[in-house]
Formats: C-alpha cells, structure tokens, sequence
C-alpha cells in the first residue's frame, strides 16, 4: 500500500510529507502550555526523565507553588526527574511495547514529525486500540487527544501504476467532532509540541544568547583589531 498526504514539507524516513510545527522555544506563554498539556496528556505513560521539575520551573518563569499545583499531581519533590509509576512490564503487556521516554523524542524525530503525528489519527476497527496513524503505520499508541480533535476517518483513493494499485491518501473526514476546533487543537498541538522541542536541550535559549554576546563580542574585537592595524601601519607605504 502506498500512502500518501497532501502536506507541504516533504519527510525526510517516512515517506509522508509533514506539516511544519513552526516551534518557537522562546514563547514563554506557549512553553508553559505546552507543559501543562504533557503533564495533563502524555505523563501518564511517557517520562521526561532527563528533566527535572526545578529546572522547569527556572526555565519556564513559574513558581515553586505553581509548580507543584500544576505540574506535580503525583508529589515528590521538585528537585526530582520527571518520571512516572508505570512499570515497563505493565507497558508491553498493555500496548504490545514500553511507552518511550520522551526527553529526546523531538531532536530524535523532529518537531513537525511530533507536530504531524499528532493530528494524524484515524479510525482502523483492524487495530487493538481502534485507529492508526498515517505517519507511524501501526503505531501501537492511542489516540489519547481523541476527545479534543474528535475522531476522523482517512479516505483513500485508489491509483494504478504499472499494472499495480495502489491506495493513496486523499483526506481526512470528521466522523465525531472534539471539543476543540480544528484551530485550538493546531494550536494544542503546536504547544506541546514547543515543549517537546524544549525539553530536547533546555540549555538552547541560553546557548543561542550566549552565541550573540559571542558574535557581538569578534565584531568589536574585529574593529579594535582592523583600528590597531590601521595605526601600526599608517607610517609604511
């Protein structure tokens, strides 16, 4: 079966063209929201393991009160890591497969594969948990945001080449709407997806201030350099 998606950013190891996540780990706002949806959504079988709940707080511009009221339903302390209760075991017995950490999961990935995968849900009777997805055939995940897209079928058209058909994606059709419209759920998805990237290297923000002192710091050099040599070198002709 060949599957195809209209999008416009073609993948690079899935043959399916992804839909830009445009990510922005300098939006604070977006960062913050973007935690309280994977705190809310995803915690209950993905760790953040290489994060700690402190380190949040600094980086995200919250308090040590809001970060235990919002973000640390289960207790502990903030100095910890962010990992859950679910025992591996448990996992594979449930989905087939242990739910990965996701520290690293958009450098690993990228964000507009997280940003596409998302979104792309659809009704399969044929799968243990009820749907597939387009970009992971097979994925052993469910549709844990299902309440807020809704759930949607894909429709495929079929295609002949060289004697040989083929089944290719043509769209998405809403068979039970969400809570949120197809908007808010972008924009949902986008958040969490922000924050994914952020947890990836939460030191970028201050690696990418750091290279501007840094450029700024070789252009005056280059200028005081350029002038000193002008000075040595005026008399000689």
């Amino acid at each position: 079966m060949l599957v195809v998606l209209p999008f416009a950013v073609p993948a690079a190891n899935t043959g399916v063209p992804l839909q830009a996540a445009n990510t922005d780990v300098s939006n604070i706002n977006s960062l913050q929201r973007g935690a309280r949806n994977f705190v809310n959504y995803c915690m209950g079988c993905h760790s953040a393991k290489y994060v700690r709940y402190n380190q949040l707080a600094r980086d995200l511009q919250i308090s040590e009160h809001q970060l235990i009221s919002n973000l640390m339903f289960a207790g502990g302390k903030t100095y910890e890591h962010m990992e859950i209760a679910m025992l591996e075991a448990d996992a594979t017995r449930w989905f087939g497969a242990p739910a990965p950490d996701l520290s690293l999961i958009a450098r690993s990935r990228g964000a507009d594969y997280l940003y596409t995968f998302l979104k792309s849900f659809y009704i399969d009777e044929s799968r243990p948990t009820g749907v597939n997805n387009l970009v992971l055939e097979g994925a052993a995940m469910p549709h844990i945001l299902w309440q807020l897209q809704g759930m949607q079928r894909a429709v495929f058209v079929e295609e002949e080449h060289d004697g040989t058909t083929y089944a290719v994606f043509e769209k998405f059709e809403m068979v039970t709407p969400g809570t949120m419209s197809a908007e808010e759920y972008d924009h949902f998805v986008g958040d969490l997806v922000n924050f994914l990237e952020y947890i990836g290297e939460p030191i970028q923000l201050k690696r990418r201030q750091l290279g501007i002192w840094v450029l700024i710091f070789l252009l005056v050099f280059g200028l005081l350099a350029w002038a000193l040599k002008q000075e040595i070198w005026k008399d000689i002709k």
